[in-house]
């Protein structure tokens, strides 16, 4: 394909050396687009990636031009997929099929031997028959004897493929399908397609209309996903419908499309409040809840596949209500479910907008929402099933009963309280990394070792370290042990290096070794806050900024922590402690709110513990000197909350300091001391004193 779009850009004898593309269409032909045959490239694969985490480009071999579209056709190397992109950059000096065949072992010169005649045969005389003989004993078989030959073999010449065993596991579940075409043929996500079609027409999410002119149209999409429970057991097939939002332009067919996420500690805290209470806790699952919300742009869509109607084959779905995939969904739901839970008497948080507190004179309820997750606490059953009903007369739920398994978090009952793991979303990137039967490790974080930005070099996968990397970062959600040690490896995500991603298989070794170990609550009759904080000064080898942390107790349950790097420099170890001591006022602050809204006001003020003498003078005492002018701001914050004796600072001994664990790498005997005083502890497992 490539000989001929030369030949025809180039001049011809047999037409009097004129260019053929030239005498057939009358206008001259273009040559600053060849390039080099066989050259390394590689083509923009932004248009065509199915996640934001795909790569942009990939290595690939130039083959030529495609006869029907402009651009270049390019052999991907590691699938040996056909690319055609306009967008390619070359490089004209490296051939990836550059080796001779005569560098290569080859049997192109061996001679030939007749099909018929084995080489093995070749060398063995036919047996001569003796009359008159008597007929030898038949021996017994031996074993075949290797005969050396002339042949060159793949094993000869040290070509070797890995064998792979044969599984005679028979799976019961229907693996994912790669399109709607295979989802189709097969019964069980047919099914699951059907039910999800049947949904949306019962819900009149869209109505057929003549497909507009210059009208950005988006495309539908199936998506398939395998829901499994606690116990890591499937109970369903789901199929999801959804719209392409990529294609959808801001101020054109959407607008504004921010929608709140229930915090973290938000959840602990309810969770706390409630067993301390001995309040039940329901789960509920909003059916299709995205349909619930209403658009106020119009937005135009393929019908979806393998359902177009044969009467209207090219008219569009001009949707009436919110499609999972559009840029506004989340909003929009939110804003509905807003609407009528205020109007059935909830009051939803300024402090944390997905958290909605009833308190009526028969009672108090609180509400946490999570896209479709509802978790819902009550202080009598008969207000819990009020609610209950109410909500699923206005949207399409089912209520999953005891809270058990929320937000992938398996929530267990235990003679001590609530015990919070997420033991099968670790197991589940222990297989990803393909770290299952790795050896465990005591720690998650090296002591000794120090993460630069340039050590080393780059990782051959920094998609899979993103991924990995991000996963960890919701496992922190019931792991604070290793808040430090994932926020270490995330801040490489940009680029990522071997000793990163050897840091990030530490984390992997040491979650083998504590699969089973999570966060613990227990009822608890104090409702005061408490507060470590601590920071590691100039801890970053590059940039020399110092690590903050701080942990929050809410009586004897931990339910607020960080680990992050500071923003700007220190010039002393005051100032980095200081700037913890300002992060874990301004949580504090937050969490007095919260429970102000949760109608549990903390009665005294919020002890803070900081181990650094001098953090301690410059909250109390009215120092201003030059050390200390351009800290001022977190000065006056950290003072006026003293002043107004919601916070009181205290200085506490390092061997007590909890917040260690979050800034550093710490020896495995004071880790394991610290992880055990955070309320990390095995499943099952007895505390001390039990």
């Amino acid at each position: 394909m490539m000989a001929t779009h030369l030949f025809n850009i180039l001049p011809s004898s047999t037409i009097q050396n004129e260019v053929p593309f030239t005498k057939l269409f009358h206008k001259p032909a273009i040559y600053n687009h060849l390039r080099v045959f066989g050259c390394l490239c590689y083509p923009n694969l932004l248009p065509v990636s199915s996640h934001k985490l795909d790569p942009r480009s990939t290595a690939c071999v130039f083959l030529g031009y495609p006869s029907n579209h402009k651009g270049y056709r390019c052999l991907e190397l590691a699938t040996r997929k056909v690319i055609i992109s306009r967008h390619v950059t070359f490089d004209e000096s490296k051939f990836p099929f550059s080796k001779s065949i005569s560098e290569s072992p080859s049997i192109i010169d061996e001679p030939q031997l007749p099909v018929s005649i084995s080489p093995l045969l070749r060398q063995i005389d036919p047996p001569q028959t003796i009359p008159n003989e008597p007929t030898p004993q038949v021996a017994p078989p031996q074993p075949p004897t290797v005969v050396a030959h002339s042949m060159r073999t793949r094993s000869k010449n040290g070509i070797t493929k890995p064998k792979q065993p044969l599984s005679l596991h028979t799976d019961i579940i229907s693996p994912l399908p790669t399109s709607h075409l295979k989802a189709l043929e097969d019964p069980n996500w047919n099914a699951a397609m059907n039910e999800e079609y049947a949904a949306q027409i019962k819900k009149g999410t869209w109505d057929l209309v003549p497909r507009p002119r210059d009208t950005n149209i988006v495309r539908s999409m199936w998506l398939f996903r395998h829901k499994f429970g606690p116990d890591g057991k499937l109970y369903r097939y789901k199929a999801r419908l959804v719209a392409n939002g990529k294609s959808q332009e801001i101020g054109i067919d959407c607008d504004e499309t921010f929608s709140p996420v229930v915090k973290p500690a938000t959840i602990r805290l309810v969770l706390e409040l409630s067993l301390s209470r001995k309040w039940p806790i329901h789960q509920l699952n909003v059916k299709n809840a995205f349909l619930n919300g209403t658009l106020e742009e119009p937005v135009y869509m393929h019908q979806p596949s393998g359902f177009r109607d044969p009467t209207k084959p090219d008219h569009a779905c001009l949707l009436k209500r919110s499609l999972y995939g559009l840029k506004q969904s989340p909003r929009a739901w939110n804003q509905r479910f807003t609407q009528y839970a205020c109007r059935i008497g909830f009051v939803q948080s300024k402090a944390d907008p997905s958290l909605f507190v009833y308190h009526r004179a028969n009672g108090t309820a609180y509400l946490l929402l999570y896209v479709d997750n509802i978790g819902l606490t009550a202080s009598s059953t008969k207000l819990l099933q009020d609610i209950i009903s109410s909500l699923s007369q206005e949207f399409g739920m089912t209520d999953s009963g005891e809270l058990h398994y929320f937000l992938g978090i398996a929530i267990k009952r235990n003679s001590s309280g609530l015990f919070l793991n997420q033991h099968n979303y670790a197991a589940d990137i222990l297989h990803r990394a393909n770290m299952t039967n790795c050896k465990p490790s005591t720690t998650p974080a090296d002591s000794r070792v120090k993460l630069a930005a340039n050590d080393g070099p780059a990782v051959e996968d920094p998609i899979l370290y993103r991924s990995l990397a991000g996963a960890l970062q919701y496992l922190t959600f019931t792991r604070p042990d290793i808040s430090f040690a994932v926020q270490q490896v995330c801040l490489f995500m940009h680029d990522p290096r071997e000793p990163h991603l050897n840091a990030l298989k530490h984390i992997l070794r040491y979650l083998k070794g504590t699969l089973n170990y999570g966060l613990q609550l227990y009822p608890s009759d104090t409702s005061g806050l408490i507060a470590y904080t601590d920071a590691d000064w100039a801890g970053c080898p590059t940039t020399r900024r110092s690590t903050s942390g701080y942990c929050i107790f809410h009586g004897n349950n931990l339910i607020s922590w960080s680990s992050k790097r500071q923003h700007t420099v220190s010039r002393s170890s005051a100032e980095a402690e200081y700037r913890g001591v300002a992060n874990a006022v301004a949580e504090i602050t937050w969490l007095s709110n919260l429970l102000l809204e949760l109608h549990c006001p903390l009665s005294k003020a919020t002890l803070v513990y900081c181990d650094n003498i001098s953090a301690v003078y410059l909250s109390t005492n009215p120092v201003q000197h030059q050390r200390t002018k351009h800290v001022e701001i977190d000065l006056h914050f950290v003072r006026e909350r003293i002043a107004m004796g919601t916070v009181r600072v205290f200085h506490v001994h390092c061997s007590h300091q909890y917040a260690d664990i979050f800034t550093k790498g710490l020896p495995t005997p004071l880790f394991t001391e610290f992880r055990s005083s955070l309320s990390i502890i095995q499943n099952d497992a007895k505390t001390v004193g039990e």
